[in-house]
């Protein structure tokens, strides 16, 4: 394994090339409690490349959700940029930002946050039909999605009657309906037993090696972290390197 060596500030490119999905430059994020304040994350450098499986590690409390939130557009940077698919989020308004999410980015989280009142078909759909796709169209992308994922046979299920494991498997068809440039995943297998995280861990290998989408993942999971491309860490409000592909890990 690699001595960890902290990513220096001038390897970020602003704005990205073309190659690069998702990036982020001297990001900081501080909280302020009355009189103190709290420094999360302190000039964070990341670019993640078309297709790349990334992991993201770290202890609880260190930040990997503060960062993940602010990579999405869901929360904003006390200073730096983060650009997706080429824009600054900075430079959109809020109707812009959301727009740019829901085209360029999906999300998957520990707790699948599927809406209970839908069925499986009607979730994955949904991502689809806020872009003003019309609903015979965003209906059989769903479908193809949901097959691709293994519940064909589970569409007009709804998530009350779907195991753990299949109710995450429709999140992650959720977020990769549209066709992103890139999936951000929150502790995806957090809530799984090891079996079906294992199946899991497998679907989401073959879906970006068959659509190249890129995922950033926060895990614990070692096993997972260890099936990746590359594994960063975050430490004392940086990301620093730990090992990548080739490595000999």
């Amino acid at each position: 394994m690699n001595s960890q060596v902290e990513i220096k500030p001038e390897e970020a490119l602003s704005p990205p090339s073309a190659e690069i999905v998702l990036a982020c430059h001297q990001l900081r994020k501080l909280y302020k409690q009355g009189n103190n304040e709290l420094e999360v994350l302190r000039g964070v450098e990341l670019q993640v490349p078309k297709g790349e499986r990334l992991a993201i590690v770290g202890a609880s409390g260190s930040g990997k959700s503060t960062l993940l939130n602010l990579l999405g557009g869901l929360d904003t940077p006390t200073t730096g940029e983060v650009w997706v698919a080429g824009q600054n989020l900075a430079t959109l308004n809020a109707n812009e930002r959301g727009w740019l999410r829901n085209s360029s980015l999906g999300f998957v989280y520990q707790f699948h946050h599927l809406l209970n009142e839908f069925t499986a078909l009607e979730n994955v759909a949904m991502p689809l039909l806020i872009g003003k796709q019309s609903v015979s169209d965003a209906r059989a992308q769903a479908r193809e999605m949901l097959e691709a994922v293994g519940l064909g046979q589970r569409l007009e299920h709804k998530p009350a009657q779907l195991s753990g494991g299949e109710r995450q498997r429709v999140a992650i068809a959720r977020a990769l309906v549209a066709r992103p440039a890139c999936v951000l995943m929150d502790e995806p297998t957090g809530n799984l037993d090891r079996a079906t995280a294992k199946e899991i861990h497998k679907l989401m290998d073959r879906l970006n090696q068959e659509t190249g989408i890129s995922f950033v993942i926060v895990t614990h999971d070692p096993d997972l972290a260890g099936a990746l491309d590359r594994c960063l860490h975050l430490e004392d409000g940086q990301l620093v390197q730990g090992w990548q592909q080739g490595d000999g890990v």
